[in-house]
């Protein structure tokens, strides 16, 4: 059996900062921005919480990355979660996204995403479906906070990102270092 090369399974965008983002056929990845047409899209900081606490920090969290696998094992637990809806821009397959060092380039098609840290996930989580928070993030037997719930990015490359397009990893030169959360 061979394995697969790592691929996008589906690419979501939402004008609004609605929790769950819709389905689209395409993305557009604008250099420094972000995705077009996303409430995430700038330079600056989008997010609503870190906005108040301070506008000009520069976006890190312009691209949310997550990976279909954990789809299925949020199923074999009983939750139905679809792509998109826990607020996603891209969901891939075949690609371990929380195990990648920060500064990972992901090209994508003509597009690159190289990687910030790890998406902090937030009670709204459990608004969607009660109990998930606690499947995204909890503490292993070590003490240590696991933050399931995909990556971050910023855009390296302008370019547009499709279903099906494969993934190419590019590792960062040495040291590397672990993902943690922006």
């Amino acid at each position: 059996m061979t394995k697969s090369s790592p691929r996008v399974v589906a690419v979501h965008l939402s004008p609004t900062h609605s929790f769950s983002k819709h389905d689209v056929d395409e993305i557009e990845l604008h250099e420094g921005l972000g995705v077009a047409g996303d409430a995430h899209y700038g330079a600056t900081v989008q997010h609503r919480s870190r906005v108040r606490a301070d506008p000009s920090q520069p976006n890190v969290r312009q691209v949310h990355l997550m990976h279909a696998e954990l789809f299925d094992e949020l199923a074999a637990a009983g939750f139905q979660v679809q792509p998109g809806q826990l607020g996603e821009n891209v969901t891939t397959r075949g690609i371990p996204l929380l195990d990648l060092p920060v500064g990972t380039r992901l090209a994508i098609g003509d597009a690159a995403i190289t990687v910030t840290g790890l998406r902090n996930p937030c009670q709204q989580i459990n608004d969607f479906q009660d109990g998930l928070l606690k499947r995204l993030v909890h503490t292993d037997d070590e003490g240590n906070v696991v933050r399931l719930a995909g990556v971050m990015g910023i855009v390296s490359r302008s370019g547009t990102v499709r279903p099906g397009a494969e993934i190419a990893v590019e590792l960062p030169p040495e040291p590397r270092f672990p993902l943690t959360r922006v």
